[in-house]
């Protein structure tokens, strides 16, 4: 009882303060040390990012309750041991290889597992996720949002460009709008070759109002990948329902999730939404059409669940090489990769 009435006197608190702000300046970014705050007033959501630790965000709060996994103290607690939280970026590949190179162009890059910077037979989640060369370009609000803008200059990095030796930046935008946050990715190559796109976020979301197994999730998708024992798609498909038998609401309760799918079902737009709802809460996750997969993880016994937009599936690059996937994205010469993915919270 005692910590119903401390939650319930948190929330009102948070809401006061939200409702003074939203009278004064709806939209607000804020920079205080290592930390970057976006903040909508008449939603009362703020998020926070940290660019100087792969830029990643660590909160998304709603009306008070954060709908990221985040199970740290501080700022520094998290910097001295990143983890399993937030939303990073994964590149510049996304997931898993099935061996420690790539394809690019007909030819096979071989990395050079001495540098350090990659890891294992199976090399998983690039070399990006938690780096602190991330600039802040700018960080504003005006009227009708409020945003980030950070840059990664990966070619002017020699250990990054022996592993993947494609010159590129990228750029990523945090706008928080009407209370939903937006995460738009530019990749600009700067290569005299095509350049592979195959990179992604793994976002670590979670409902505060209801425990994990009771959580349903619609995939927006009609095709499940099947993998094999390292989690590498085979490269055969089956329909999602053979998975899912219910894709629009199903309970994971049921599942122990670390799932690929494809083929997803687009709007008039392109876009499509995949959803975890509780009791009264729901996250709608909205991809943009150059996001053209999407991981689903949701280990049993962990309180979260990972919506991950992925450029393409799994080993895109090495299976693409193979003729056995075929919605592989490039960049050309001197050509730009853009998209978004959007993230709306209800019921809370």
């Amino acid at each position: 009882m005692r910590h119903t009435k401390m939650r319930t006197a948190a929330a009102l608190a948070w809401t006061l303060a939200f409702a003074i702000t939203a009278s004064a300046q709806p939209y607000s970014a804020r920079q205080n040390g290592d930390v970057v705050r976006l903040q909508d007033a008449k939603s009362q959501t703020a998020v926070s990012i940290v660019p100087s630790v792969g830029d990643i965000v660590f909160e998304m709060k709603v009306k008070g309750q954060n709908v990221l996994r985040w199970p740290y103290a501080s700022i520094e607690e998290f910097k001295a041991r990143p983890a399993l939280s937030g939303i990073p970026f994964l590149g510049p590949w996304a997931n898993r290889l099935d061996e420690p190179a790539f394809y690019a162009n007909g030819r096979k890059y071989a990395f050079d597992m001495e540098l350090g910077n990659v890891r294992g037979a199976i090399p998983i989640h690039g070399f990006l996720t938690t780096t602190s060369l991330w600039q802040v370009v700018e960080a504003k609000a005006d009227a009708a949002s409020a945003w980030l803008t950070s840059r990664l200059e990966f070619s002017r990095q020699p250990m990054w460009m022996k592993q993947w030796p494609f010159a590129h930046t990228i750029e990523i935008s945090h706008r928080l709008r009407d209370g939903v946050l937006e995460v738009r990715t530019t990749i600009t190559n700067m290569s005299a070759e095509p350049m592979p796109v195959a990179i992604g976020f793994h976002p670590y979301f979670q409902l505060t109002d209801s425990p994990r197994d009771e959580w349903t999730v619609a995939v927006g998708a009609r095709t499940h990948w099947l993998l094999a024992a390292n989690k590498v798609p085979t490269g055969e498909t089956e329909p999602i329902e053979r998975f899912f038998p219910k894709p629009a609401a199903a309970s994971i309760g049921e599942y122990d999730l670390d799932d690929v799918f494809g083929d997803l079902v687009r709007d008039r737009e392109g876009r499509t939404t995949m959803s975890v709802a509780g009791r009264s809460q729901r996250l709608d996750i909205v991809l943009g059409p150059n996001f053209r997969s999407v991981v689903v993880w949701s280990p049993r016994g962990r309180d979260f669940i990972c919506i991950e937009p992925m450029a393409g599936i799994t080993d895109a690059v090495n299976l693409a090489h193979r003729g056995l996937y075929k919605e592989l994205q490039s960049i050309p010469p001197g050509g730009t990769w853009r998209e978004s993915f959007w993230v709306k919270a209800d019921g809370f």
